[in-house]
């Protein structure tokens, strides 16, 4: 049951794919909270995905648009203002893909065509969303824009490859523009560093249950779920956080603070008993894909 935090506010989600989604949670969460918001995403995952069941439950509409594509973006705001009945107070950017990553291209040898479509899906087109509703003025004052990323934007992670460069340069994105926005039309622009979370985006990535489990393990608080990520975003859509904006906001039950916890070093040190025993050599085998 909501609290109406949100009521009378409009949005637009990018990303809801299926109800693992973070995106999906966002855009449940945001309608209990009693906002109207539009739902976005490529044609492609449109079909693929289960995002028109969402839109019937909220009792509104699905408009494909590709992220990296500026005039779908001019649509997709000129079409939400119209939909919706006036400007957005808030967006969510759930976007993120690797070819690399897909294609288990190790980090010393990408594929730079790849990485240019990783950057720019999962980076790039942040700047282009914002860039499109500025010159369209389409957010109101005081709106808030948020973007997912993750703790490898600061930290190096096994597997994760070059979406940590994607996710670093879509922190220094919100930064930026977070500025202009901020100045001229105080428009709120946060990133939120969300816990390893298994979405269907997630669960691509090589080892990624180990890395639940470490993360799991190495937070105080434990990870944060999506239905908790979800959570907080209703907090920065909220004008209870006007005054918080260029932050990239680690949510992920205390994991970006910690150095060793007493759970991980109980795992390692089984690990070691067992290493000993077998006489097996503790360094990784697979570089594969680091």
């Amino acid at each position: 049951m909501g609290n109406n935090l949100l009521k009378g506010k409009r949005g637009i989600i990018f990303g809801a794919l299926n109800p693992d989604s973070i995106a999906w949670k966002v855009a449940e969460r945001a309608y209990e909270e009693g906002a109207t918001m539009t739902l976005t995403n490529v044609a492609v995952a449109l079909r693929m995905g289960e995002t028109q069941k969402l839109a019937e439950k909220l009792n509104t509409e699905v408009i494909s648009a590709d992220a990296t594509n500026v005039d779908d973006l001019n649509n997709l705001f000129i079409k939400s203002m119209e939909l919706l009945g006036g400007k957005i107070d808030f967006v969510l950017h759930s976007i993120g893909m690797s070819p690399n990553v897909r294609k288990e291209r190790h980090y010393s040898d990408l594929n730079y065509s790849y990485l240019d479509k990783t950057l720019d899906v999962s980076a790039v087109s942040f700047h282009k969303v914002l860039q499109t509703a500025r010159k369209l003025d389409a957010i109101n004052e005081w709106g808030s824009v948020i973007a997912l990323s993750y703790v490898a934007a600061q930290r190096t992670f096994f597997g994760y490859n070059d979406m940590a460069d994607a996710k670093s340069l879509l922190e220094s994105i919100a930064r930026s523009f977070g500025y202009i926005y901020g100045r001229e039309r105080r428009v709120r622009i946060n990133t939120i560093s969300q816990s390893p979370t298994l979405t269907t985006a997630g669960s691509g990535v090589k080892g990624f249950d180990r890395l639940l489990d470490f993360s799991e393990r190495m937070s105080p608080l434990g990870n944060a779920t999506g239905d908790e990520c979800a959570d907080y975003c209703i907090t920065l859509f909220s004008d209870l956080t006007k005054k918080v904006t260029m932050q990239n906001l680690f949510h992920d039950g205390g994991f970006s603070n910690m150095g060793m916890s007493l759970s991980v070093l109980q795992q390692y040190e089984k690990g070691l008993v067992h290493d000993e025993k077998y006489g097996q050599d503790s360094e990784a085998k697979d570089h594969s894909f680091d």
